[in-house]
């Protein structure tokens, strides 16, 4: 944990000095001044930082060797160029020293981004390196074990896994239980002492509810470890902190009334989001409107059918409406799966590279203008389907809590639902949004939604 801390104020004291380094030289360059600038560079610094915040920049656990990563830290980049150009151009008065040039912040923007990815790789090599092979350590029954196990799989989690049976006395020595061949499962004392040795590197330990029996012995000696620096959470909780979800055994119906949901129950939330949604949405639909026509042309064009498809959603609050789209599937089609599949034939050519770059959604930009939608929140879902999934889905109606939205976590974080169990999977990442809204949030799934469509990732 001490070197996440470390690693994090490094970033950020390498990132202040590269904008500032970078800035400086090209004002130099430029002939704009001749000596170093400190006080007018607040509003890219503040901007570039935020921006890099918002991919998980300054998380010693993300992958950023990663390609996704990469184009990530550009886009937030990018983002924050645009930004400051409209800060230093339309809000603040003349005089301000970067207003000498707009070639001065777009040279200098391009800059930062292999600047500051460059050091963030070495660190993160370095960080690698430095932590070697790393566990996570479960505890819990047999049949929670299997379960952490199988989730484990579907995370596509890279760390080794420790499971361990919890005790239920005292004088109970649990024995290993054999999930898998190639998993490593011990008793929890024993691997509690390779700990407290030193031997067996943890980046977390996993409490499943079965741990609630375990003696007085073992959580005393949890608490120490814990107290030592050895990140100890529920499983709930390491739901939250490491996969940004919510489990959805730890659902109940009064679970509701236990937690806190600020954009659910809060007016404020739901009038700045409201009017921020209808700044946003007009300025969206003017950007559109000419990419919508262009589209719709090659749309008539392919199969001379209808432009734009509708259908009854299910939005806040239970209420259905009608939602808007751009056609991508053949107009005389013979109705066949009720989800759409990766490789389908009654997808159109014009439909795929529409459903890839997800233009298809540009007319639900009415929709929020109307009130029916948010820009981002939880997927509009066909009313067909949502009687079928409140129905074998329990608590799934919490997710009509707040407005459905064009984008939002769990869509850029899990693919296109292809089934009911892609359908339970999308609800935790639903749930953890409601749970966890703040704008930065927000400002992040904006982010990563704009990487999806530049790289072609929707379906």
């Amino acid at each position: 944990m001490a070197n996440f801390r470390k690693t994090t104020l490094g970033l950020i004291g390498l990132d202040i000095i590269a904008i500032f380094a970078c800035f400086n030289l090209t004002l130099l360059f430029w002939g704009v001044t001749y000596g170093l600038v400190f006080a007018p560079l607040w509003v890219p610094v503040v901007l570039a930082m935020i921006a890099i915040y918002l991919v998980d920049g300054y998380k010693a656990r993300t992958d950023m060797m990663s390609v996704d990563y990469t184009s990530q830290h550009a886009i937030a980049l990018v983002s924050a160029l645009i930004f400051t150009l409209l800060i230093t151009y339309v809000v603040i008065p003349s005089g301000y020293e970067l207003q000498s040039s707009r070639g001065v912040i777009l040279v200098a923007y391009l800059a930062l981004v292999p600047v500051t990815l460059s050091y963030r790789r070495i660190a993160y090599s370095q960080v690698l390196r430095a932590r070697g092979i790393r566990s996570i350590v479960f505890v819990g029954d047999p049949g929670s074990c299997q379960a952490f196990h199988e989730e484990c799989n579907k995370i596509g989690m890279a760390q080794p896994v420790i499971y361990s049976l919890a005790f239920r006395d005292p004088g109970f020595s649990s024995l290993p239980f054999d999930i898998n061949h190639d998993i490593n499962t011990q008793p929890f004392a024993d691997v509690l002492s390779e700990i407290e040795k030193g031997n067996l590197a943890v980046d977390a330990i996993v409490l499943g509810e079965s741990s609630r029996e375990l003696s007085e012995t073992i959580s005393h000696r949890l608490m120490r470890l814990y107290f030592s620096g050895v990140p100890t959470y529920t499983l709930e909780l390491f739901h939250q902190k490491y996969w940004n979800k919510i489990p959805l055994y730890r659902l109940n119906h009064t679970w509701l009334f236990q937690e806190g949901f600020p954009i659910a129950r809060e007016p404020v939330f739901e009038r700045v989001k409201r009017a921020s949604d209808i700044f946003l949405g007009v300025i969206g639909l003017i950007v559109a409107v000419p990419v919508m026509i262009l589209c719709g042309i090659a749309i008539w064009l392919e199969d001379r059918g209808p432009i734009f498809f509708t259908q009854n959603r299910v939005g806040r609050n239970r209420v259905t409406f009608r939602v808007f789209k751009l056609r991508t599937m053949k107009s005389r089609c013979v109705p066949g799966n009720r989800y759409t599949q990766s490789i389908d034939p009654r997808i159109t050519k014009v439909g795929h590279f529409l459903r890839t770059s997800r233009l298809d959604e540009f007319p639900q930009l009415w929709n929020v203008l109307k009130g029916d939608m948010s820009l981002i929140g939880p997927r509009a879902e066909w009313d067909t389907l949502v009687k079928e999934y409140e129905k074998e889905i329990p608590c799934y109606h919490f997710r009509h809590l707040v407005k459905p939205g064009i984008t939002g976590w769990a869509q850029v974080n899990y693919p296109y639902g292809a089934n009911m169990e892609d359908t339970i999977r999308k609800l935790e990442y639903d749930l953890y949004y409601i749970r966890h809204f703040s704008f930065f949030l927000d400002a992040a799934i904006v982010l990563k939604t704009i990487h999806i469509m530049l790289f072609g990732k929707g379906r």
